[in-house]
């Protein structure tokens, strides 16, 4: 009798377990899920829809003109390419130099390592907007520690240009670099020593051990970064829009779709467009800009998630 009830006792603590968990799952996805929902119910809808007190979900008139909007005004493919190239360039040269100063905070002991990681973990908690305007004023008037003047006789004035991107990622100093470093420190930690000191045993380099032994082991780590580093990049707006006013790349153009769909609309006078389909377009571009990392996501996030758990990440 004794046995029984706890075997029934343990079966609803179980499945209360159960319903708890799946609780919240469900709860998170549907925060993660609602905000795409609505924009793909607001995308396919027609101007008209927006005035019917019927209409909440599911349109009335199901119309493709909010995507022939956004392709036309965004130059959307032009657009792609131009942030597809962004994106793949800084995560590549990100990925090398963080994975560079990664292992050297982990394995090369020298004097003042543990004050230079302090600084790099110092770059995770401080927010960007406060060092905004010295680099800023850095990329407009670049000199390169005083050696461009002395060969063209004038700073170079970077902004505009993929270059502060480019920059920035070759010296580890990109969009969460932070992150990134300590990330990779964490993950060559964890390889056994042995495994290096077999290598310089078998006169192998620094270089040459980091290269054949060091770097085919942290494939976890380089996954887990270069997916962080190209979808951030990717959604990235507030340095893309600081360092590209004029470029085509997703950032820019979506915070001018709508000014730019109002002239087109309303012949250059902006004051007169409605901002109820100004705002219906604009989540149809953003739309629009998140489907390709949606798409890309389909295809690597069982690698993704491999690669987290092989980490350490948590949080």
């Amino acid at each position: 009798m004794i046995q029984s009830k706890l075997l029934s006792f343990e079966n609803w603590k179980k499945w209360l377990w159960s319903f708890v968990r799946y609780t919240l799952i469900l709860g998170l996805a549907f925060v993660i899920l609602y905000p795409i929902l609505q924009k793909i119910s607001t995308a396919i809808k027609d101007k008209s829809d927006l005035y019917s007190p019927i209409v909440v979900w599911i349109p009335q008139n199901y119309s493709l003109n909010n995507f022939k909007q956004v392709i036309s005004i965004m130059d959307y493919w032009e657009t792609l390419l131009n942030t597809f190239s962004l994106s793949a360039v800084t995560t590549i040269l990100t990925a090398v130099s963080c994975a560079l100063a990664g292992y050297g905070f982990a394995r090369l002991k020298f004097k003042g390592s543990n004050l230079l990681f302090a600084g790099v973990l110092l770059t995770i908690l401080v927010p960007p907007t406060t060092i905004l305007i010295p680099i800023y004023l850095n990329l407009k008037d670049f000199t390169l520690m005083g050696l461009i003047p002395l060969l063209t006789g004038k700073p170079v004035n970077l902004l505009n240009s993929y270059w502060p991107f480019i920059l920035t990622s070759m010296t580890a100093n990109s969009l969460k670099a932070g992150l990134y470093i300590f990330i990779f420190r964490q993950f060559f930690r964890g390889i056994p020593k042995e495994v290096e000191e077999a290598a310089y045993i078998d006169g192998a380099s620094i270089g040459k051990t980091f290269m054949r032994i060091m770097l085919p082991n942290a494939v976890p780590a380089i996954i887990t970064v270069t997916l962080f580093s190209f979808v951030w990049q990717w959604n990235d707006s507030f340095y893309t829009t600081t360092y590209l006013t004029s470029s085509k790349v997703m950032a820019t153009q979506l915070s001018s779709l709508p000014y730019n769909l109002a002239i087109q609309l309303d012949g250059g006078d902006a004051s007169k467009a409605d901002p109820f389909y100004l705002s219906m377009v604009q989540d149809t571009g953003i739309l629009m800009a998140i489907l390709p990392l949606i798409i890309i996501y389909l295809f690597v996030q069982r690698y993704f998630v491999e690669s987290i758990e092989r980490t350490g990440i948590v949080g």
